[in-house]
């Protein structure tokens, strides 16, 4: 069966282009678009004027299973994706137990696909346990269905293993997602050096320790070859580093939280649990310079960071609680924060959130082009609302945006042409 959108603003991040058109959709597969006279087609979808363009695939989404169910479930997870735009989800291994054997991806495997409504990629640990002392079987793994190999916010603090672990990751083309942070000043912090956080006596770090880290880790990946990816720059330290290394020609990129490009570390005035995060929120220097940043293309990837957390791990004093927030519904309205202040245009937003990581990742979605899945988001980049947390569809409503006045709401998301979601 065919489909044929009519009216759409399509935006198109390969090309740079937004520009009313049709796009027309056969057996799950884009058959063509264009500006003229549009195909017939057995179906018909009017869009009436609004945005039409690839579904994002987010990497780094945490969906707690196995082990802690009752933050995230592969449905709610799913649910909340397709409510969100996002018709890829890259999953994280930082469940309990961690997904560090063939095993317990299939596991994992399985559980996403008989629950979730969109596609699902997962990514396995890169040491056993996460502990930094053993890799795992990456070969295995990726045999497995594997797209990259990390531990998350669990930094190799041994450089011996973790250059054997790039070592071996190279000899077997794997791609390797690190978290540059130095693990010694970044432990126990709640907040980014400054004299605010120390007004408020928050344990901080400096943002040095994340340019430490990218440091050390680009010293390793000339040595090895490895393909890398940080997945989370946030500081604007951290930029000449990764622009010398895209420049010495380093299999390198990287990418960025939502909640690092539209917050500050002001936001946590209130002592709010719901603002932290890993890393801490950064300066309003160092948002706009990665704002300057993802504009450029220096950084790559922006991803929601979902990270559920129940009330009980929130409802804390700040320093003890529970770090991370939910993104999955709200990455695309906060994305169009910086869509409406002029920072980026909807194909350079869309080129971070949807292009950047399938091509990453080796996937052949998350562009708008002839044989490419039909994955696809339409949405409304102006309507107004006032989000309530209460309203995610995820089972954790840990999100800093709680309350907010917002723009850009999701009408439909496409999976291999078929709705996996419609607004009410």
């Amino acid at each position: 069966m065919s489909t044929l959108f009519t009216n759409a603003r399509i935006i198109n991040p390969e090309l740079g282009t937004d520009a009313l058109g049709w796009l027309l959709v056969d057996g799950g597969i884009i058959a063509g678009c264009g500006t003229q006279e549009p195909p017939e087609a057995a179906t018909v979808v009017d869009c009436h004027g609004k945005c039409l363009a690839p579904g994002i695939v987010d990497i780094g989404v945490k969906v707690c299973e196995p082990g802690e169910r009752h933050k995230e479930s592969y449905k709610t997870a799913g649910a909340a994706a397709a409510a969100g735009g996002i018709t890829t989800m890259v999953t994280r291994p930082d469940t309990q137990p961690a997904i560090d054997t063939p095993e317990v991806l299939e596991f994992v495997g399985r559980r996403a696909n008989e629950a979730a409504p969109v596609n699902v990629v997962p990514m396995a640990a890169l040491t056993k346990g996460r502990d930094g002392r053993e890799m795992t079987e990456i070969g295995f793994l990726m045999d497995a269905g594997a797209v990259a190999f990390t531990d998350c916010e669990h930094v190799t603090a041994d450089t011996k293993v973790f250059s054997r672990a790039l070592t071996y990751a190279r000899t077997c083309g794997a791609l390797v997602i690190a978290h540059p942070q130095e693990p010694i000043l970044s432990k126990g912090a709640a907040a980014t050096a400054s004299k605010f956080a120390a007004l408020r006596g928050l344990p901080a770090v400096s943002p040095m320790a994340e340019r430490m880290g990218l440091d050390r880790d680009i010293a390793l990946i000339e040595m090895t070859g490895a393909r890398y990816h940080a997945d989370q720059i946030t500081t604007a330290r951290a930029l000449p580093a990764l622009k010398r290394a895209k420049e010495n020609g380093l299999d390198i990129t990287a990418g960025t939280s939502i909640h690092h490009l539209t917050l500050n570390d002001l936001d946590v005035a209130d002592y709010r649990t719901f603002f932290k995060v890993t890393p801490p929120l950064r300066s309003e220097d160092d948002r706009l310079a990665l704002i300057a940043a993802v504009k450029s293309g220096l950084i790559d990837v922006v991803c929601s960071m979902h990270t559920p957390q129940d009330e009980e791990s929130k409802r804390l004093p700040f320093e003890e609680a529970a770090a991370g927030a939910v993104g999955l519904e709200t990455l695309l309205p906060a994305a169009m924060r910086l869509y409406h202040n002029g920072d980026l245009t909807l194909p350079e937003l869309f080129r971070a959130l949807a292009l950047n990581p399938a091509k990453r990742l080796g996937l052949v979605s998350g562009r708008i082009a002839e044989g490419a899945p039909a994955d696809l988001v339409l949405f409304d980049a102006d309507a107004p609302f006032v989000l309530d947390r209460f309203k995610l569809k995820s089972k954790s409503k840990n999100t800093p945006f709680d309350g907010a006045r917002m723009q850009g709401k999701v009408l439909a998301t496409y999976v291999a042409g078929e709705a996996v979601y419609r607004r009410d």
